[in-house]
């Protein structure tokens, strides 16, 4: 996806920040195992959020010492999950694939060499997601068709652009069979899918204004000053309230700790940055300091 969900690390406990390093490490390893080494090129911090709150209740994570290209000398403690991690990963491939996709058609020249060149690397890894999660694939498809359809009638509405996105992402949270798991997972992931898109779109509107592209908001709003930013902020923070609403109905699982940090701190703290122009500096810094 886009890379908004973070957690607040400063904030969380040392051994829900260890269990969250060992879900990330274990999403790039299970990438590799099951999709090949092109796929955890694109492991995404987004996807380690749906790992962790599709693991169940009582799920099982079985720690190991792994190296990686990263870490090739002291390995780190990974963990090797279920079906939650799998079907997260699979789902990463999906939404990478049809992302791509999608940047070879709306791109510009240089961005849809890479796309292609990308896609031509992830398409035997997407084979095997498309042939294990066909329902997500589909409808990742159709909806990001409907999208696009949307952007190209340079669709006024926030609402109906973002509502894509957050049936999308809503998708993404497998059947349980169980009302207290199926509901609250469905509507949180609805208004984090939501809240991506605008999240993103408010990051892009300065290089869209420049470009002459389409943005949801730069459309809604041709004025962007600060009655404009103050409506769409409360328009957005009503998807996070709503997002906690549904986190409070789930039953706990070993990363509830880090999934209530993402909803109540991680986003608000990159809504923040975002709109306040210091993301992308964040952004920068972050990486020198993993690297």
């Amino acid at each position: 996806m886009f890379g908004y969900v973070r957690v607040r690390a400063d904030i969380l406990p040392a051994e829900a920040k260890a269990a969250y390093e060992e879900a990330y490490c274990g999403l790039c390893h299970t990438l590799g195992k099951e999709y090949g080494l092109v796929s955890r090129l694109f492991l995404n911090y987004d996807f380690v959020f749906l790992a962790m709150l599709l693991a169940p209740e009582r799920s099982v994570c079985r720690k190991e010492c792994k190296r990686c290209l990263l870490h090739p000398v002291k390995g780190r403690s990974v963990c090797l999950g279920g079906d939650w991690m799998e079907t997260a990963a699979g789902e990463s491939v999906i939404l990478t694939w049809w992302k791509l996709k999608d940047t070879i058609l709306d791109g510009n020249l240089l961005s849809r060499m890479g796309a292609r060149f990308l896609c031509l690397l992830l398409r035997p890894a997407y084979r095997k997601a498309k042939l294990r999660y066909p329902g997500f694939d589909r409808k990742t498809d159709m909806l990001l068709r409907e999208l696009r359809y949307l952007e190209e009638e340079k669709s006024p509405s926030i609402d109906r652009t973002a509502d894509c996105f957050a049936r999308l992402l809503k998708a993404a949270a497998p059947k349980a069979g169980e009302e207290k798991l199926d509901r609250p997972r469905e509507e949180l992931l609805y208004h984090l899918g939501r809240w991506i898109y605008l999240i993103d779109a408010v990051d892009d509107l300065e290089e869209d204004k420049r470009a002459g592209g389409y943005n949801p908001v730069l459309t809604r709003f041709p004025c962007w000053g600060k009655e404009e930013k103050a409506y769409l902020r409360k328009n957005m923070d009503h998807s996070l309230t709503l997002m906690g609403a549904a986190f409070q109905l789930l039953p706990p699982n070993p990363w509830s700790t880090g999934v209530e940090n993402v909803v109540y701190s991680g986003l608000p703290a990159v809504e923040e940055l975002v709109f306040s122009g210091r993301w992308r500096e964040y952004q920068k810094r972050h990486r020198r300091h993993n690297g």
